[in-house]
């Protein structure tokens, strides 16, 4: 399976889900971008619909599909 290719301006609101999940999180919604001083996004912010969790990582780990599927699944 192909890694998908991302453009991270376009991430924000969309919906991922977790390959393996726990704490009962498995579907994550991208609520946040977080971007440089230069406007550069580097990470996003993923929120946990079941939970409301919030966290922070590197855009570009959604693009490995060992962990994440994009869409709810």
């Amino acid at each position: 399976m192909n890694r998908p290719r991302l453009n991270p301006r376009k991430l924000l609101l969309s919906k991922w889900t977790a390959v393996e999940p726990s704490n009962r999180e498995k579907h994550f919604i991208v609520s946040r971008l977080i971007e440089d001083e230069a406007g550069v996004v580097h990470a996003v912010e993923l929120e946990a619909v079941h939970s409301h969790r919030l966290q922070v990582l590197p855009w570009r780990e959604l693009a490995d599909i060992r962990r994440w599927l994009i869409g709810w699944r």
